[in-house]
């Protein structure tokens, strides 16, 4: 640890640093922060050592106000400098984890939510990687302050329709010198829509890069004088965003989802894995896909991955087995969106999946037709269900679902249904301009 302590003061001197970001997410996954001027060298030491008291009453879904006092404990591995701050009196940046004054670790963090049930695994020999493929909007305003999509571009368009291509590459850029491995960058189906995807890792290591990517695309594109939204649904008519998550177990190095000797070439563990996420699937929905807009995206006839199946290559259902094999073999789970919380989120999604390989869950035989075209009656003949149609239905689907309610802890559980029940009822009671054109006349 001193020689973690070393280097990153070594660091901290050589880039001027003048101020320190302590980093966490409340139960949303918003990131939070505050910002400590350094005034001298042996301040942020005593920080990484002890970490500093914070006021947790005043972070939805952590403690009451008669338990408020919390930790923030520096991670040292997540120390960065942020580079679209000035480079006189930079800034840097740790995420940290939260405890409770006496030193435990507090439940109600879900980035301790995720490090326990890696953790659990990780004892067993596992290790557990995620790739994720979060999509956002690049937005503008009209004359009369109505947001409106950057451009009109479509997949893989390019310039003049892909008006993002200078933002795409600043934000490459960015994200580069922070230490992601951008794979690729491109416009995705919707007007204003763009993906960048990043490499790969183990998942708490995934779970801070995606955290740290939607602070770092919202800063970049706020100082270019545009808007970015993380929302999966801000245009009705179009396709919303997604943030498909492609997940691999790995032992001894080795990629276990993967076995040569199967016609599939997918093993066992791979099969009974995928068995896990579909059994639990209704109930991850909540976790994955946790606010009223998000069920705005996942409906039938706009490439959203409503039906409860699996199948190779199809994009047409929940979990498509893409063609790479060896140590690329991965399962690619389709519903979460990027307005959930990463660690809740994985954490939730590998319970799952293990709770598959646990109790032999068979997934039964793959999909392999176009599920989008089916009819309802269709579906029943075929036995194929769909995810929730409601925020409502996927918190009640949770109520029902041990695994993934153990996943993320009592206490999350607790405050995140509560949070969950006001906000459905905050929704169901509005009256929208729909409503209004629809049955004034009535």
């Amino acid at each position: 640890m001193d020689d973690k302590i070393e280097k990153i003061m070594e660091k901290v001197e050589e880039c001027d640093i003048k101020f320190v970001r302590l980093q966490f997410v409340d139960i949303h996954g918003a990131a939070k922060n505050m910002a400590i001027p350094l005034i001298r060298a042996d301040q942020l030491e005593d920080i990484m050592k002890e970490g500093i008291l914070f006021d947790g009453s005043s972070i939805e879904g952590f403690v009451d106000i008669n338990e408020s006092d919390l930790v923030l404990k520096p991670e040292l591995e997540t120390f960065s400098t942020l580079p679209w701050r000035p480079e006189e009196k930079g800034v840097c940046r740790f995420i940290c984890d939260v405890y409770w004054p006496d030193g435990k670790p507090f439940e109600g963090d879900p980035r301790y939510a995720l490090k326990r049930v890696l953790s659990k695994y990780e004892k067993l020999g596992y290790e557990y990687n995620v790739g994720p493929e979060p999509e956002f909007f690049i937005l503008d305003y009209d004359d009369e302050g109505n947001i409106i999509p950057l451009d009109t571009g479509a997949y893989f368009d390019v310039e003049p329709i892909d008006q993002g291509t200078d933002f795409r590459r600043k934000l490459v850029m960015d994200l580069e010198a922070l230490g992601f491995d951008i794979e690729v960058s491109h416009h995705e189906v919707a007007p204003g829509q763009h993906e960048i995807d990043f490499k790969f890792d183990n998942a708490l290591k995934t779970a801070d890069a995606v955290i740290t990517f939607k602070q770092a695309i919202k800063a970049i594109v706020d100082k270019m004088g545009y808007l970015v939204t993380f929302m999966p649904k801000p245009f009705f008519g179009e396709n919303g965003s997604g943030m498909h998550c492609h997940q691999s177990l790995f032992k001894d190095g080795e990629n276990i989802f993967y076995d040569p000797d199967t016609p599939t070439q997918l093993s066992e563990t791979a099969m009974y894995f995928i068995g896990g996420l579909l059994e639990h699937s209704r109930a991850l929905s909540a976790i994955c896909a946790p606010t009223v807009n998000s069920y705005k995206r996942l409906v039938p006839g706009y490439e959203a991955p409503v039906y409860i199946a699996y199948g190779f290559k199809n994009r047409s259902t929940l979990i498509r087995i893409p063609a790479s094999r060896g140590k690329g073999t991965r399962v690619e789970f389709r519903a979460p969106d990027p307005s959930c919380n990463p660690y809740l989120a994985f954490a939730a999604m590998l319970e799952a999946g293990m709770d598959g390989v646990k109790n032999k869950i068979d997934p039964g035989e793959p999909v392999e037709f176009d599920v989008f075209k089916l009819n309802l009656k269709e579906l029943e003949e075929r036995g194929i269900e769909t995810l929730p149609s409601s925020l409502w239905e996927a918190y009640h689907a949770l109520e029902e679902d041990d695994v993934i309610k153990s996943a993320i802890g009592d206490h999350i559980y607790e405050k995140f249904m509560e949070i969950k029940h006001k906000e459905w009822d905050e929704y169901r009671i509005q009256v929208f301009k729909y409503e209004i054109e629809k049955y004034l006349n009535i």
